[in-house]
């Protein structure tokens, strides 16, 4: 790790941390605290991803949906219309609708060889967002004179490394020059989750190691055929199954590579004061 002990962090000039685990657990919660301070540079992810390396592919989906309708047909055919998504930090809704769900095209689905297609864009695009995250740490300083940075990672870093690889290409380069820090939830989040994700289904990113016999799963299960599958049905029956995936790819993460903080611990953050001392008391109970 970057700092040798709590008190290395402490009294960093210059403080870099990289925030990981499953999605609402507090990542760009705290990220935007420490932003709001005007002494950290934030670089999103998931935003990078959204507009650096899948943004046309956003709006060319955009596109194709909007030439089905006549009129708006017309307007785009004699440039009388600009398209694009709006993807903001906390709204990443054009990226997520652009991954998509497999099954029945009339509920919204996507041909499952379509689906994959799109969650391989998102495994390079999101390979090259993190590999992206040092150049910014350079650019924070040269360009914005900002001391502090604070990557905020998505959900499903864990799938694009390997946590137990020491050679892993993007581990080594992001524990060099950031400090790794997993937000580990308990039981009682990952059932809040799940709860929540039951009530507004969102496509995620997985590895085809997982995705793909779950795919086969399901419909062994429910008997059906890929044209038969309920999307939003589909993606709430693998969500839990993909958290008990990812938390020993997350704990390996913070075990090789960084430091842990607790959910219930971060919630109770009112400041950045109070989050820089908690994660110094984190590096001082890893050593």
């Amino acid at each position: 790790m970057i700092y040798n002990s709590g008190k290395d962090w402490l009294d960093a000039s210059a403080r870099k941390v990289l925030f990981f685990g499953m999605s609402g657990l507090g990542k760009t919660y705290v990220s935007a605290m420490l932003r709001d301070t005007r002494d950290w540079f934030h670089y999103s992810i998931d935003y990078r991803i959204g507009t650096r390396y899948m943004g046309e592919y956003i709006a060319d989906n955009f596109k194709r949906e909007a030439m089905k309708n006549p009129f708006l047909r017309e307007l785009l055919l004699s440039d009388s219309v600009y398209i694009a998504s709006n993807i903001t930090f906390e709204n990443l809704a054009p990226l997520s609708t652009y991954l998509g769900k497999p099954g029945n095209e009339s509920l919204g689905g996507l041909p499952f060889a379509e689906y994959m297609r799109r969650q391989t864009q998102h495994c390079v695009a999101e390979k090259a967002a993190l590999m992206d995250t040092v150049p910014f740490i350079t650019r924070a300083k040269e360009i914005y004179d900002i001391p502090h940075f604070v990557c905020d990672s998505g959900g499903s870093i864990c799938e694009v490394v390997e946590p137990d690889d020491p050679n892993d290409v993007i581990l080594k380069e992001l524990s060099s020059k950031l400090l790794m820090v997993w937000i580990e939830g308990s039981d009682a989040h990952t059932d809040e989750l799940v709860r929540r994700f039951d009530r507004a289904p969102k496509p995620m990113y997985y590895q085809p190691a997982f995705l793909e016999p779950a795919w086969q799963r399901y419909q062994e299960i429910k008997g059906v055929t890929e044209s038969d599958v309920d999307p939003d049905n589909f993606v709430r029956w693998t969500y839990a199954q993909a958290l008990a995936h990812r938390q020993p790819r997350y704990a390996a993460m913070a075990r090789n590579w960084g430091v842990t903080l607790k959910a219930e611990d971060v919630a109770t953050v009112r400041d950045q004061a109070d989050l820089i001392a908690l994660i110094g008391a984190a590096i001082d109970r890893r050593n």
